[in-house]
């Protein structure tokens, strides 16, 4: 039998990625789901085939890992809870909106030895993957850059309540997955300057540990004729574009249980897109976000 996994939340993101990863990976189980809502979850357990459980320590005593489909500003809480139960963790991007909360999120799986997986869609599916890997193997690149636009929301509309997304904006929705192209072709981000555009739109600039630099271009409140979704990079080997992801989000998310099933079953806890990546992610937003409120370049804090 594979790893026994719970899953956290009941949207749809959470049903037709999380949920359909773990049951189409070879070497994950789906044993049970919890949300906040009871007649969600109850939902979201029966499209699945999986029990539906009433409270969250409750999924958590009856599994070895949970798989996180929750807000960022609801994720720290639980993971920090379900790794100290000895829990292992496959969160959702990002890890917290509060490099603090990431920071204890990422202590607790230290403290208690479990296996962590950051899900970055472009790291798991397997064509973006080989690309990825690939370039942070040849090295040698000069810049990168991340485009990445998307018409997901009119800029004229006032959020709905309790949309992380529009509330907190393409920084910490897309920002996650254009660093974490960037940070493995470039080195970790050292510094960054962020500039404000229309709608949520924001431009980073960011200086790498290797002295490369790299730009990255954030909305999603873009005209639906603007879409646009591309990463490049320059270098000695001249200029490569990352492949457009073919494969659903699910085939990503089943890559990514196998990853963290290998890792416990190995013994392992390092991956490059461990807790500890997911924190210097959120370090490095955050960094972005105090750009933008101050009007200057700031400084990345090390990693504690």
């Amino acid at each position: 039998m594979g790893l026994r996994f719970g899953l956290v939340g009941t949207g749809a993101w959470a049903r037709d990625t999380h949920g359909a990863g773990v049951r189409a990976s070879t070497g994950g189980v789906l044993a049970g789901v919890w949300g906040r809502s009871p007649e969600r979850t109850a939902r979201t357990a029966d499209a699945l085939g999986a029990p539906a459980y009433e409270s969250f320590d409750a999924l958590v005593a009856d599994v070895d890992a949970v798989a996180f489909a929750v807000p960022p500003t609801v994720q720290p809480d639980l993971a920090e809870r379900a790794a100290r139960a000895g829990r292992h963790l496959l969160l959702e991007k990002p890890v917290a909106v509060d490099p603090a909360q990431a920071a204890r999120v990422r202590a607790a799986v230290r403290a208690s030895d479990v296996a962590s997986l950051t899900f970055l869609t472009c790291r798991f599916r397997p064509e973006q993957r080989v690309w990825i890997d690939a370039a942070a193997r040849t090295g040698g690149w000069h810049t990168a850059s991340a485009v990445w636009l998307v018409p997901l929301y009119d800029p004229r509309e006032r959020p709905a309540p309790g949309d992380w997304r529009r509330s907190e904006g393409a920084l910490w929705d897309i920002g996650p997955h254009a660093l974490s192209i960037l940070t493995p072709l470039l080195g970790s981000v050292e510094q960054v300057t962020a500039l404000a555009g229309r709608g949520d739109t924001v431009h980073l600039m960011t200086r790498h540990a290797t002295g490369a630099t790299g730009t990255a271009a954030l909305s999603l409140t873009v005209p639906s004729a603007a879409r646009q979704v591309v990463t490049t990079a320059v270098g000695e080997e001249g200029v490569h574009t990352l492949p457009r992801g073919f494969t659903t989000g699910s085939v990503a998310a089943a890559e990514a249980v196998d990853a963290l099933a290998t890792m416990v079953a190995d013994g392992r806890r390092d991956h490059p897109c461990d807790v500890d990546f997911g924190y210097e992610i959120v370090r490095v937003l955050d960094a972005a976000r105090r750009s933008l409120a101050e009007d200057r370049t700031v400084q990345v804090a090390g990693a504690e």
